[in-house]
């Protein structure tokens, strides 16, 4: 009898211990998909940020070749292209809002 009640005693150790540990890892799983999603959300913020610069490069090359004495058909093709990289950088922050 002693050594059954011993058994009962030591199962029930063993799987208080394994809810605690069930908990702890619960825990630690909560707070890695929090930081996954901050950084997450760093990265979109990046992606906008690399998007305003590329088409400030692109505006700074526009402003050079317009004065710049150059051909009136290169100058729009750069405003196109321009216009469609805003139309792309409006899109992707339409889009992450």
């Amino acid at each position: 009898m002693f050594d059954f009640e011993t058994t009962v005693v030591e199962i029930e150790l063993k799987v208080r211990k394994l809810i605690e540990e069930n908990r702890f890892l619960r825990v630690g799983m909560e707070k890695a998909n929090r930081q996954c999603q901050e950084l997450q959300e760093q990265v979109d913020k990046q992606n906008i940020l690399i998007n305003n610069l590329k088409e400030q490069n692109n505006n700074l090359k526009l402003g050079n070749t317009l004065t710049q004495k150059g051909d009136s058909v290169e100058i729009r093709l750069k405003i196109n292209q321009l216009i469609r990289s805003i139309d792309k950088s409006l899109a992707l922050i339409n889009k992450s809002e």
